[in-house]
């Protein structure tokens, strides 16, 4: 607080270059998921988490091809960021594709945009 009133603290993002970030997780990855469609609303499914992109979208695909084919389904990728000073360290999660099983057993992929 004292080095704040003399002009002599840094803000949290120039503080934050210098630090590791978390050091147990990369600071950046893409997790999927399934979501199951019911009467009552979604449930989630199968999941998981990645560091490459192409990677979360060929489990998610794998993951949609094995569910019974009478199972309404829907996938979602989301990037995970770890930011730093945005409202304190935290993990940012983006949706940036949607993903649904066409009617000949093919799953496609959707971009959501910005």
């Amino acid at each position: 607080m004292a080095a704040a009133g003399l002009g002599l603290a840094a803000s949290a993002q120039e503080d934050c270059l210098h630090c590791d970030g978390p050091t147990e997780t990369p600071q950046e990855g893409f997790e999927w998921e399934i979501r199951i469609l019911g009467e009552n609303g979604e449930t989630p499914g199968l999941s998981g988490w990645t560091t490459f992109q192409a990677t979360a979208m060929d489990e998610l695909r794998t993951a949609m091809r094995s569910m019974e084919r009478e199972t309404p389904i829907k996938g979602i990728i989301r990037h995970r960021v770890y930011d730093f000073g945005v409202g304190g360290h935290t993990w940012t999660l983006r949706e940036i594709f949607r993903a649904y099983v066409d009617p000949a057993g093919a799953v496609r992929f959707d971009r959501v945009g910005k």
